[in-house]
């Protein structure tokens, strides 16, 4: 198992795995992604921002990164974090707790770069995401209602409801 960036040539696989999480989000009546232009992809994988775990030449999970979130985080976002989103696994791998692999590469990621927090969000009252996370480690911080959502995703135009969750890096996880 090994962490890297993806590549331009992984965008038809990461496409097809944001596919697959529609699909699941629809089935489980969950706020549902919506279609991420391959340009979009394109501009997150020359950024660096796109990242992903291969087992056996296979990418088993995904999720990109920014460096800002401040329609999210509001006052909270200082230049301080890195903010995980979209992560997606492979519909064939599902239930290997990846996020595991993702929190421990996310701290040390976030070390190197003088951040203190990981943080993540997740769009409405979603009781099993927030377990899965706060078992990885995050504090859930709890929702608040987005306010300023005209330039993020269309999934959030939707959906203000947004659960917030943090790793502080300056306490033992």
């Amino acid at each position: 198992m090994k962490v890297k960036n993806c590549l331009t040539s992984d965008i038809e696989d990461i496409m097809a795995l944001y596919n697959a999480a529609r699909d699941l989000q629809m089935q489980r009546k969950m706020v549902v992604w919506p279609f991420f232009e391959y340009s979009y992809l394109k501009k997150e994988i020359d950024e660096s921002r796109q990242w992903k775990i291969v087992i056996d030449h296979i990418i088993a999970c995904n999720w990109t990164i920014t460096f800002e979130d401040k329609e999210i985080w509001g006052e909270k976002d200082k230049n301080d974090a890195i903010y995980i989103h979209r992560i997606c696994t492979n519909p064939k791998l599902r239930g290997n707790r990846y996020i595991d692999e993702i929190v421990d590469w996310a701290k040390e990621y976030a070390k190197n770069l003088g951040k203190r927090f990981v943080r993540l969000d997740t769009l409405g009252n979603n009781t099993k995401l927030i377990q899965h996370y706060t078992s990885a480690g995050f504090s859930f911080l709890g929702m608040v209602k987005l306010t300023e959502t005209n330039n993020l995703p269309a999934h959030y135009q939707n959906e203000r409801n947004c659960c917030r969750f943090e790793l502080d890096l300056q306490i033992r996880n």
